[in-house]
C-alpha cells in the first residue's frame, strides 16, 4: 500500500502543529517520504541522490530534541529536497553532467547550512539539467523527470529545476530548492502545478552553488503554496514577512504587449478569467509596458553560454563534447564565437534598462503576465535537438525578462479543470521587494480559489 504524503492539504504550519502536537513524528513523515520515492520515482524520476540512511538519523534527532523541549523553529522536522547543482555535506553534487565539475562548487554554502540549522531533514538530491542550462528539463546524461500532471504521456517538466519542481508536485517533499538564471524555477513551477519564487540576485547566498551565469543566478523555492515560501525565505533571511493587503488595495501592472505574444489560446483565457477575477474582487489592474523585455532575446544566447565557457574552461568543455546533452553542447560550442566586446556591450544596454524599469515599476504591488506561453508538450517533441533549441527560446522568453532586468518573480499555480494541465500566473516586483511580493502573492492566491 502507497504510503501517504505526510503533509497532505497541511502548509508547513499546519504540519508544524501536528508535529508539536505529537500526532505526527519527523522520523514518520520521513520514513512515509522514502517509502514513496522507493514506490514512486521509479517513474517520476525526480531524484538523482536519495539518502535515507542521514535523513532518518536527523529525523530521530529532530524528534529527540522536541521531545527534551527545544524548538529550532517553523521548519522543523519538515523533509526537502535540495536541487544537484547545490553542495550539500556527505552526498554527491554532479550539476546535472557526466563531467566531473566538483572543482567549481566549493564547501557547502549559507542555504543548505541555514536550512540544516532550521531541523530541515534532506530526503536528497533532486534532478537538474546538465549545468543548469536548459529550460525544457530534458536531461540526456541524467534522465527527464516525468511531469505528474500526465500519468500516460511523459511531458516536459520543465528546467533546469526539473526535479525539485517533480518531487513538489508528487508529494515526494515538502518543499524543494531550486536555482533560477531564465526562469529554472519560475518555469516548472508552472508546468507542474506548484509555486516557484526567484529571489533578487544576492539575497540568498550563491556559495557552494554550480555557477552558470554568477551575476545571474539565484537560489529559488519550490513549494506547494506562496505561504510556505514566506515561511522558508522569512528562515533563510532572518527578516520579517510583510503584512497581507486587502484585495482592494492592491495595484497591479498588465503588460500590454511582448508577454502575451504567441500565448495558446486556451491558456490565454485562463490568464484573462484570473485577471478578471482578481478586479472582481476590487484589485487594480492597470496597462503598463515593458519594451525590454524584448532584449533578453540577445542577450542570454551571448551571455549565458560565454559565462559557462568561462566557468568550465574551454580544454574541459572540449574534452567532454561527447558526453554532454546534445543540446546543451550545441548552446555551450555557440559560445566559442562570442567577443568580449559584445558581451561588454549588451552588460552595458541591460544596467540601462535596470534603472528605467526600476523607476517605472515603483507604485505597483507587481505586475502580471503568464509564466510560459503553454502547458507542457510531450517529450517526444523534442527528440531533434533543433526543435529542443527552438522550444527552449519559447519556453522562458517570459521568465528570461525578470532576470535580465534584475527583478524578484514568482509563479502561482493556475487553478485547473479536469482536462487542463497545470499553468502558471507569474507576479514581477523590484529587487529586495520579495516579502511584499508573496504578500501580494498570498491575496491572490485566495482571491482565485474564493468567489467575490
Amino acid at each position: 500500500m502507497l504510503a501517504e504524503d505526510p503533509f497532505g492539504a497541511d502548509d508547513i504550519a499546519a504540519f508544524g502543529r501536528r508535529l508539536r502536537s505529537g500526532s505526527i513524528t519527523a522520523e514518520s513523515a520521513t520514513r512515509n517520504y522514502l517509502d514513496r520515492i522507493a514506490a514512486l520515482d521509479g517513474k517520476f524520476g525526480a531524484y538523482e541522490y536519495v539518502a535515507a540512511d542521514s535523513a532518518l538519523a536527523t529525523a530521530r534527532a529532530i524528534d529527540a530534541l522536541l521531545a527534551a523541549g527545544c524548538d529550532l523553529g517553523p521548519l522543523m522536522g519538515v523533509p526537502i529536497a535540495i536541487k544537484d547543482l547545490l553542495r550539500v555535506d556527505g552526498m554527491p553534487v554532479t550539476a546535472g553532467t557526466r563531467l566531473d565539475v566538483d572543482d567549481l562548487i566549493g564547501p557547502e554554502g549559507p542555504v543548505v547550512t541555514s536550512l540544516r540549522r532550521a531541523g530541515c531533514i534532506i530526503l536528497g538530491k533532486a534532478k537538474t539539467v546538465e549545468f543548469a542550462l536548459g529550460i525544457t528539463g530534458v536531461s540526456a546524461p541524467r534522465g527527464t523527470p516525468w511531469n505528474p500532471s500526465d500519468p500516460t504521456v511523459h511531458r516536459i517538466p520543465g528546467g533546469s529545476s526539473s526535479g525539485s519542481a517533480v518531487a513538489v508536485a508528487a508529494g515526494l517533499c515538502a518543499f524543494a530548492i531550486g536555482s533560477d538564471t531564465g526562469g529554472s524555477v519560475r518555469v516548472p513551477a508552472a508546468l507542474n502545478g506548484v509555486f516557484g519564487m526567484k529571489t533578487s540576485f544576492g539575497k540568498l547566498s550563491n556559495a557552494g552553488v554550480f555557477p552558470l551565469s554568477p551575476h545571474l543566478d539565484t537560489i529559488g523555492l519550490l513549494t506547494r503554496c506562496a505561504r510556505d515560501a514566506e515561511v522558508v525565505f522569512t528562515v533563510l533571511t532572518g527578516d520579517s514577512p510583510a503584512i497581507a493587503r486587502p484585495a482592494a488595495c492592491l495595484r497591479l501592472g498588465r503588460p500590454a504587449t511582448y508577454f502575451f505574444d504567441g500565448l495558446n489560446d486556451r491558456c490565454l483565457r485562463r490568464v484573462e478569467a484570473a485577471i478578471e477575477k482578481l478586479r472582481a474582487h476590487g484589485a487594480m489592474v492597470e496597462p503598463v509596458d515593458l519594451p525590454e523585455a524584448e532584449e533578453r532575446q540577445t542577450y542570454f544566447p551571448n551571455v549565458l553560454p560565454a559565462g559557462l565557457i568561462a566557468s568550465l574552461g574551454r580544454t574541459r568543455i572540449s574534452d567532454g563534447l561527447p558526453l554532454m546533452d546534445p543540446v546543451v553542447a550545441a548552446r555551450i560550442k555557440a559560445g566559442f564565437d562570442i567577443d568580449a566586446i559584445s558581451v561588454a556591450q549588451l552588460e552595458a544596454r541591460r544596467n540601462l534598462s535596470i534603472q528605467a524599469v526600476q523607476n517605472r515599476m515603483a507604485g505597483f504591488d507587481a505586475w502580471l503576465t503568464p509564466t510560459v506561453i503553454d502547458t507542457a508538450c510531450p517529450v517526444s517533441f523534442l527528440e531533434k535537438p533543433e526543435v529542443g533549441l527552438t522550444l527552449a527560446m519559447a519556453l522562458n522568453r517570459n521568465t528570461q525578462p525578470a532576470n535580465y532586468l534584475d527583478l524578484c518573480a514568482l509563479s502561482i499555480p493556475l487553478v485547473t479543470g479536469d482536462e487542463d494541465l497545470p499553468f502558471g500566473l507569474q507576479l514581477m516586483a523590484t529587487r529586495g521587494r520579495e516579502f511584499e511580493l508573496l504578500a501580494t502573492a498570498i491575496s491572490i492566491e485566495k482571491m482565485l480559489i474564493s468567489d467575490p
